[in-house]
């Protein structure tokens, strides 16, 4: 849910999401009271499991407003009946204060908090629109969340700026919280300046983006230092979604699932696109004032953008020993060429998920044997001390 689309008090070098602005008129776009009841019910509706979980996301959510996830709530409440509601909410933590606080862990939210590291590699690419840093506030931000009692985790970005200095900004990161998620950043524009998706002809990679082979070395380094020091003590996502995956267990994380289509976006106006990152025209499903968003969900389109993931994998791909483990990953990385066949669509963080893969097999493996015996997979860190 883009609650104000893409409205954001920051500029992010980086930001996927700004020029969404493009597609509609609004300065300042805010979903109305009305539009977030409907949503709600429908949202609630549809979901058919004990457990209904919201992910609030921008843009910058908090621009919304206390008073309007105020009502949310209420809102949650009226329409739940016997169903269990969670909340989510990224947000980049310079607006948040002892208020939002208290809110936040009186309702049980989930924080997702973005910080890329140490002041001098989180403000070469966050500042705000006056081109201002921004690390205090969000160092203020975590250090408020913790003391107050809110649960939150933190959202580290590996970029152009961030590669070679990975575990100087794990370690300080596992000091600030001890659930911790690396997202590459690699993004391509078009002649206008404009991010646009896997297939666009011209797309220029952005100097901002991360390499293969730099997302590979970053996240093997941040690997060794946490299989010495912190397995079961710091939670780094993509460990253990990898971990579960080696026990052969479904992928908790859409970007290392079989197929896509369950990462739906709702538009500040009841616009619903197939995804977060293919917020384009033409992923545009409709909108839930003219069509139900369970109806849009089974739409055919939504069904064969799911299945494009596994379908256009090319081929080298579908017969790599890794496949269980990525299954490609997120369809908007595959820019790149297999050297193979020269078929599109392979992702250009092959060479760097491989990388990392291999060099954790043996681990995993051992790790999921301590599983299978009953054991804690935080003995592994025996067999590598010094």
């Amino acid at each position: 849910m883009k609650p104000v689309g893409s409205a954001c008090n920051l500029k992010c070098a980086y930001c996927y999401y700004l020029d969404k602005a493009n597609l509609y008129a609004d300065n300042m776009p805010r979903m109305s009271e009305e539009l977030l009841e409907e949503y709600i019910r429908q949202y609630i509706q549809a979901v058919d499991a004990p457990v209904v979980t919201f992910c609030w996301h921008g843009g910058e959510p908090l621009l919304a407003g206390l008073p309007f996830f105020q009502k949310a709530m209420e809102l949650q409440e009226r329409y739940k009946g016997d169903k269990q509601i969670e909340n989510t909410l990224q947000t980049n933590g310079t607006l948040v204060n002892a208020e939002w606080c208290t809110f936040f862990r009186e309702n049980h939210f989930l924080v997702g908090l973005s910080l890329d590291g140490p002041r001098e590699i989180h403000d070469a690419f966050r500042q705000d629109k006056g081109g201002h840093a921004t690390f205090n506030k969000v160092l203020h931000a975590a250090q408020m969340m913790a003391s107050l009692g809110v649960e939150f985790n933190i959202l580290c970005t590996v970029n152009a700026r961030s590669a070679g200095h990975a575990v100087e900004i794990y370690r300080f990161l596992r000091a600030l919280s001890p659930f911790i998620q690396f997202l590459p950043v690699l993004e391509y524009t078009d002649s206008r300046g404009q991010i646009v998706p896997p297939g666009t002809e011209g797309a220029t990679l952005m100097p901002y983006s991360v390499s293969a082979e730099e997302w590979g070395t970053f996240i093997c380094s941040v690997y060794d230092e946490w299989v010495r020091n912190d397995v079961g003590r710091i939670f780094v996502q993509l460990f253990d979604v990898t971990l579960a995956q080696w026990c052969g267990m479904p992928s908790t994380l859409c970007a290392f699932c079989e197929t896509c289509g369950d990462g739906l976006v709702v538009e500040h106006n009841g616009d619903v696109y197939s995804c977060d990152h293919f917020v384009y025209p033409e992923y545009w499903l409709g909108n839930i004032t003219e069509t139900p968003l369970s109806q849009l969900w089974r739409d055919k389109r939504q069904f064969l953008f799911g299945t494009a993931k596994f379908e256009q994998l090319p081929r080298v791909c579908k017969r790599c020993r890794y496949l269980f483990l990525c299954h490609g990953e997120c369809p908007k990385h595959r820019f790149s060429l297999s050297t193979e066949r020269n078929e599109k669509g392979l992702n250009s963080l092959c060479k760097g998920y491989k990388m990392f893969f291999s060099h954790t097999e043996a681990d995993m493996k051992t790790m999921r044997h301590l599983l299978e015996k009953g054991l804690a997979p935080a003995l592994i860190m025996q067999s590598h001390k010094p």
